[in-house]
């Protein structure tokens, strides 16, 4: 059976990584530009997005690997039970790594573009400088593929803990023998 206390563990942090990426895709820099006497420059807000994304990026993490060292990474260990959780179990492993891969990916993409500001100046008489930013949706789709992941994730060790758990059928017809001690 599945550690329940683990499923809530995950769940929990899976919540959290969650809410960590809907927040930053709200809280997204957003540039003006800013002009001076002799030189126009581009002024940001706060830059809360970037550790609200890192934030999500490192609690996904922290929550695939419990789940990964919970159920041996599916390579160690003896192994499953043939049968319907582990056929369940090989699909949702290699699709929770693929959504979190896509969900780091997001959240990194983002974190690191949100982080970059135009450095650069110009006079007053040239064009005003772009004021670049994130576009809209990137940390969006991080968080939609943190909810895939998390799904996945408790469907897997749900499935992983009922193939592991289930007794194989026997396959002997006659009677066992064994070295008397």
């Amino acid at each position: 059976m599945a550690s329940t206390q683990l499923l809530v563990i995950v769940l929990i942090l899976d919540l959290v990584a969650f809410a960590l990426a809907v927040t930053a895709e709200q809280r997204r820099n957003k540039g003006v530009v800013n002009k001076s006497a002799t030189q126009n420059y581009c002024v940001y807000e706060s830059d809360m997005a970037t550790g609200l994304g890192v934030g999500a990026l490192v609690i996904l993490l922290a929550s695939q690997a419990l789940i990964m060292v919970a159920s041996r990474c599916f390579c160690c260990g003896k192994p499953l039970t043939p049968g319907r959780s582990r056929v369940w179990a090989i699909i949702l492993f290699i699709t929770c790594w693929f959504t979190f891969i896509v969900a780091e990916a997001c959240l990194l993409a983002g974190s690191v573009r949100n982080a970059y500001h135009t450095k650069y100046r110009t006079a007053i008489s040239d064009n005003p400088p772009s004021c670049e930013t994130l576009r809209k949706g990137i940390f969006g789709a991080g968080a939609a593929f943190i909810f895939f992941t998390g799904i996945t994730t408790e469907l897997y060790y749900i499935s992983y803990s009922n193939a592991r758990n289930s007794y194989p059928p026997s396959r002997e017809t006659g009677v066992g023998m064994n070295t008397y001690r």
